[in-house]
C-alpha cells in the first residue's frame, strides 16, 4: 500500500446470527492463567491509515511499546477510518498488550487488537477493543467491547457484556488495562486482565478469515477533526 510505513525502533461461529450477541454470562466468568510470554519487537510492525482519515495518524515507537495518535470517524458501520499498527500473521496466534492510557476525545474513541482480512475500509475483521472510561454506553456499562464485520462492506456488529447494569465485569483501569486476542482456526476469543497473567474471557466468535491476515493495534478517535492517543505497552505473544 502506498501509505504503508515501517516502524524502526525496537522493543522488547462463519456463524450468521440475528439480534444482539452477549458476552460470557456464566457466574463466575471463565478465568485463564498464563505464565510465559514473548515480547514482539516494534520494528516488526508496519502502520497504515485505513480509510483515509482527515487527520493523518502518527506512531511513536520506543523500547516500551508505541503511542498511536489517530484521527478517523470510527471503526463501525460499513467502512472504517483509523490508524493501524500491524504485522502480517499466518495461522493461529495469541497476542496481548497493556494499554497504558487512551485519550477521551469522544465517548466512542476506541483502541484495541484487530485481526483484519485486508487494508481496505470495508474489510472483514475481528476487533476486540476498549473505550476511554467505564461510563454507560449502548448495552455496555464497562470499558471493553467485541466487534466484527462478517461480510466485506457489510454492517459491523457488537457483542455486549451479558450484564450491563451495576458493577461492570470488564472495566478499564488505566494504566493496568490488558487486552488479549487469540485465534484458533476460525475462532477468535477476546480476554481482559488487570495484570497480564490472570485472564477473564469476554467472548468468542467464529469468522472464516484467510490463514494470513493483518494483526495489530487499531485506534480511531471517532471525531474527524480531532485526534486521540493510545499508549500500547508490553506487546507480546502468549506462549502458555
Amino acid at each position: 500500500m502506498s501509505g504503508q510505513k515501517i516502524l524502526t525502533a525496537g522493543i522488547t461461529l462463519l456463524v450468521i446470527l440475528t439480534g444482539n450477541l452477549y458476552a460470557q454470562d456464566t457466574d463466575p466468568l471463565p478465568v485463564q492463567k498464563t505464565s510465559k510470554t514473548k515480547l514482539i519487537r516494534t520494528r516488526d510492525f508496519k502502520y497504515e491509515d485505513v480509510g483515509n482519515p482527515a487527520i493523518a495518524g502518527t506512531v511513536k515507537a520506543n523500547d516500551a511499546g508505541f503511542d498511536i495518535t489517530a484521527g478517523g470517524s470510527d471503526i463501525w458501520g460499513i467502512k472504517d477510518e483509523f490508524s493501524f499498527v500491524y504485522i502480517e500473521k499466518t495461522g493461529d496466534f495469541d497476542i496481548a498488550a497493556r494499554v497504558e492510557s487512551l485519550t477521551s476525545t469522544h465517548q466512542y474513541t476506541k483502541a484495541g487488537l484487530m485481526a483484519r482480512e485486508d487494508l481496505t475500509p470495508g474489510s472483514r475483521h475481528i476487533y476486540f477493543q476498549l473505550f476511554p472510561d467505564n461510563m454507560p454506553r449502548n448495552k455496555n456499562n464497562g470499558g471493553f467491547e467485541y466487534q466484527y464485520r462478517q461480510q466485506t462492506g457489510g454492517e459491523m456488529k457488537a457483542i455486549y457484556p451479558a450484564r450491563f447494569e451495576g458493577t461492570p465485569d470488564f472495566p478499564v483501569s488505566f494504566p493496568d488495562t490488558w487486552i488479549r486476542l487469540k485465534r484458533t482456526g476460525d475462532k477468535f476469543t477476546g480476554f481482559y486482565s488487570t495484570d497480564g497473567k490472570t485472564w477473564k474471557e469476554y467472548a468468542s466468535y467464529s469468522l472464516e478469515l484467510p490463514v494470513k491476515i493483518y494483526l495489530g493495534a487499531a485506534v480511531t478517535s471517532h471525531k474527524s477533526d480531532e485526534s486521540a492517543t493510545a499508549k500500547f505497552r508490553n506487546i507480546c505473544n502468549i506462549i502458555r
